[in-house]
């Protein structure tokens, strides 16, 4: 894909450590979700549709991680990608909301980390319209480690669903 012609050369460079360590860590944590999913089949059933449209949407923002943080920035390809993970996190977040098990029917302190997902997503994209590099760079990395990989590493301890399929 050609990069566009308003973007100098220097930021279509490829992924630094950091993008490096940030889509690893997607890509692991994708693999627990998926193990503990295949290990999970017998409980299914009883699975809200909420719950199952909060863990699609953070498969597709999981795997779409490393593709975005290791590709040159700046082309069509990143900008469609982009706004897929930006909407599949959205989503995700939203439907977090209507996930309400932990507290027996209330919000709980996760949802505090759903708002904020949603307010920073606000920023990701305005940064990157205003074509503010270091700002949305900043932003989608605070957004990949705290609310994917840190959010997403608290899915497992705790005998929460996740981690119960993939201890038990």
């Amino acid at each position: 894909m050609k990069p566009s012609p308003s973007i100098p050369r220097r930021i279509l460079a490829g992924p630094d450590l950091f993008d490096r360590l940030l889509g690893g860590g997607a890509l692991v944590l994708l693999a627990a979700v998926a193990t503990a999913l295949a290990r999970g089949r017998a409980d299914w059933p009883a699975i809200p549709w909420q719950v199952w449209g909060h863990l699609s949407t953070i498969v597709i923002a999981l795997s779409l991680t490393p593709a975005i943080l290791w590709q040159r920035r700046g082309t069509a390809r990143h900008r469609l990608l982009g706004y897929v993970w930006v909407g599949s996190m959205a989503v995700t977040a939203a439907l977090s909301f209507d996930i309400r098990q932990i507290n027996q029917g209330e919000f709980s302190p996760i949802h505090l980390l759903s708002l904020l997902t949603l307010v920073a997503l606000i920023r990701v994209v305005l940064t990157a319209r205003a074509r503010n590099r270091q700002g949305h760079r900043q932003s989608v990395r605070q957004l990949a480690l705290g609310a994917l990989l840190i959010a997403g590493f608290f899915t497992f301890p705790f005998n929460r669903m996740l981690g119960h399929w993939l201890f038990s």
